[in-house]
């Protein structure tokens, strides 16, 4: 396990990762993004694989079969992970690698791949799962003067004066 832990530390700190190790074998790495603002990823090495698991958000609220279709559709175009669902429903990236393929060009590709994938499908899946909830949370927002500025991404369905 240390020769493997050693590759996606290395890694990790090439590429400048904010990352917490709360166990030998575990690193918990912070991805950085533009639409979903970070993506928290579990690196976890097993007996014979490394596991790779971020959180991509909850449950959703409505429009579930058209949320669900979205995510399986992309599923099959993805790379190292793929979108999963918890016990309560929550939505996870979830992957399984050989620890034969652990090496600094593969942990890239795998965490490049869990950010392009959270970060790009995060305001669609949004727009598609809790598309009532972030028009009340704009209404609320502009009622009490706050800040909209987190809710941008949703402005054409969002701001009354698309609706």
């Amino acid at each position: 396990m240390t020769d493997y832990a050693q590759v996606i530390e290395d890694t990790l700190k090439a590429a400048e990762l904010e990352y917490d190790k709360p166990r030998p074998g575990a690193f918990f790495v912070k991805l950085p993004g533009q639409h979903k603002l970070a993506t928290m990823t579990w690196l976890i090495i097993g007996d014979h694989s490394l596991s790779i698991e971020a959180f991509f958000c909850r449950k959703p609220d409505e429009n579930h079969e058209a949320f669900y279709r979205f995510l399986l559709e992309k599923n099959g175009r993805m790379y190292g992970v793929a979108f999963a669902l918890d016990d309560v429903g929550d939505v996870h990236l979830v992957g399984k690698v050989p620890l034969a393929a652990i090496s600094a060009d593969e942990i890239d590709r795998l965490l490049g791949c869990v950010l392009t994938y959270s970060d790009e499908n995060f305001d669609k899946a949004l727009e598609r799962g809790f598309k009532t909830s972030i028009q009340k949370e704009w209404d609320w927002r502009v009622k009490r003067g706050e800040s909209l500025a987190n809710l941008q991404a949703f402005a054409s369905f969002a701001d009354p004066a698309n609706r």
